[in-house]
């Protein structure tokens, strides 16, 4: 059997990440340089991924089919969605902010999303398979998430710019609020998922 610290009364606390020797006649250990409750696991770690990825995949919809950007002028107006976006920027030869755009905002939250399920769904099922590949892949994902804002960026830094002519306006479309929707409960969602579900079967 693996030894692992947690059959050994040595508890890791989430505030502060000081190993602790938690003491068994407590109910509930707390650490002792923050106080913080410990657990030898995050409580209800599947139940809440599995509720923020679900969320996150339901509002991916509405974020990629509704206008993230409306501009206008005197003659004329548009609404550009994620993709009329990236097809914009590379017909007038921007193709590597088309890129950019294109894997920041519709690759990586797809990919967080199928990648977090494959983890929970093997996490449920105590898969014994590749836990160094899952391992690698939730760090991965844990990291690039925070890359998925790139859109919301260019887009915010793009309404500061035109806004000083007075003849053009550009605001944030409702596609905007599902994408940042998206981000957070992504983000929540890797969070959530307790990496060591990963090692517990072995």
């Amino acid at each position: 059997m693996t030894a692992i610290a947690a059959n050994h009364g040595l508890l890791l606390c989430e505030g502060c990440t000081k190993l602790n020797r938690a003491e068994t006649t407590l109910a509930h250990p707390a650490c002792v340089r923050c106080g913080a409750r410990l657990h030898p696991r995050q409580p209800f770690s599947i139940e809440r991924t599995w509720a923020y990825l679900i969320a996150a995949a339901i509002l991916y919809i509405p974020a990629n089919v509704l206008p993230i950007i409306e501009s206008g002028s005197l003659f004329l107006s548009q609404t550009d969605t994620i993709w009329s976006g990236v097809l914009y920027l590379y017909r007038t030869g921007s193709w590597m902010l088309a890129a950019i755009i294109f894997v920041a905002s519709m690759v990586i939250p797809a990919a967080k999303v199928l990648s977090l399920g494959w983890l929970l769904i093997a996490a449920q099922s105590r898969s014994t398979r590749n836990p160094l590949l899952r391992a690698r892949l939730y760090r991965a994902t844990h990291y690039i998430g925070r890359w998925s804002m790139v859109d919301i960026y260019v887009g915010a830094v793009l309404v500061g710019l035109v806004q000083f002519k007075l003849v053009a306006t550009v605001e944030p479309g409702p596609g905007a609020v599902y994408f940042a929707a998206v981000v957070v409960l992504t983000m929540l969602a890797s969070s959530s998922f307790d990496p060591r579900l990963i090692w517990d079967p072995l």
